[in-house]
C-alpha cells in the first residue's frame, strides 16, 4: 500500500513538472513588441501625412478594484495608463500624429518660460487638431465563466481550476471642425486565468502524516489585455473612416478627412 502512494505521489510531482512554469531568475527588461494585428495594418497602404489628432483622456471608467478572495483592496482592477497607451498606438498605426494634450500645462509652461528667456525668440503656435479621440475603458467583467476538474483518492489528488474576465473599451473620432462625432467603435477582450495543483495528505503511520503540495498557475496580465482590446478598436475605426470616405490611403492630410 505504502509503494502505490509512493508512485501515485512520483506520477503526481512529475506531471507537474512537467507543465510550463515561470523561470525563477532575474531577466532583463525588454522593449514591448508589436502585435500581430499592428504587423498586419502596416502591411497596408496609409496616408501620405498622418492626420493630426488630439487625445486628452482615455482613462479608467469602471470604477473597478482588483478581486481579491476575503481581502479589502484598493488597488484598481485596470491600468490607469490609458491615455499614454492610446497615444503610443495612435503614434504606431501610421495613420495619426497624436498631439500633447495630456501634458498641456506643462508644455505651455515650458513654452512660457521659454519666452521669457533672453533668447529673444517666439515658438512657433501649436498645432491644431483636426479629429479629437474620446473615450476609455468601460468595463471590466469578472468570473464571467468559472469552472475546473479534480480528484482525489486516500489523501492523493490533484485538481485544475480556471477563471475568465472580459475588458470592453469604447473609442470615438470626433470632427474639431464641427464637433460631430464621425465613428464609434467598441472592442472586448477576455482575461484568462489557469491553475493547477496536486497534493498528497494522509497519515502513514500513527502520529506520522505525509503530506506535499505542488502545482502553478498563469494569469493573462490585463494590462496587455486592455492594450489589444484599444489596438482592435484603433483598427477598426481606421477600416471603418476608409469604407466611409473620411480618410484614406495616399491622402493628403488635409483631405484626409471629410466632413
Amino acid at each position: 500500500m505504502k509503494q502505490w502512494m509512493m508512485a501515485m505521489s512520483l506520477v503526481l510531482v512529475v506531471g507537474c513538472s512537467a507543465a510550463p512554469k515561470p523561470r525563477f531568475h532575474l531577466t532583463p527588461a525588454t522593449v514591448d513588441q508589436p502585435s500581430a494585428m499592428m504587423q498586419q495594418l502596416w502591411e497596408k497602404p496609409r496616408p501620405q501625412h498622418p492626420i493630426p489628432v488630439s487625445i486628452y483622456a482615455f482613462r479608467d471608467q469602471t470604477g473597478q478594484y482588483k478581486p481579491q478572495a476575503n481581502v479589502s483592496s484598493f488597488s484598481t482592477a485596470v491600468t490607469q495608463g490609458g491615455t499614454s497607451m492610446m497615444t503610443q498606438i495612435m503614434l504606431d498605426t501610421g495613420w495619426f500624429a497624436p498631439l500633447e494634450r495630456e501634458g498641456l500645462q506643462n508644455l505651455l509652461t515650458e513654452r512660457k518660460i521659454h519666452g521669457s528667456s533672453r533668447s529673444g525668440q517666439e515658438l512657433p503656435p501649436l498645432r491644431e487638431a483636426r479629429l479629437l479621440f474620446e473615450g476609455g475603458i468601460i468595463s471590466y467583467e469578472t468570473n464571467l465563466t468559472t469552472g475546473g476538474f479534480g480528484v482525489e483518492y486516500f489523501g492523493i489528488g490533484a485538481s485544475e481550476l480556471f477563471r475568465e474576465d472580459q475588458v470592453t473599451v469604447y473609442l470615438r473620432a470626433i470632427d474639431v471642425h464641427t464637433g460631430q462625432v464621425l465613428l464609434s467603435v467598441s472592442a472586448t477582450k477576455k482575461v484568462f486565468s489557469h491553475e493547477m495543483r496536486a497534493g498528497l495528505f494522509r497519515y502513514v503511520a500513527v502520529n506520522r502524516l505525509a503530506e506535499m503540495e505542488t502545482g502553478f498557475s498563469t494569469n493573462e496580465p490585463v494590462q496587455f489585455s486592455v492594450r489589444q482590446a484599444m489596438e482592435t478598436a484603433v483598427v477598426d475605426l481606421i477600416e471603418k473612416g476608409v469604407e466611409r470616405g473620411f480618410w484614406r490611403p495616399g491622402a493628403a492630410a488635409n483631405s484626409a478627412t471629410a466632413v
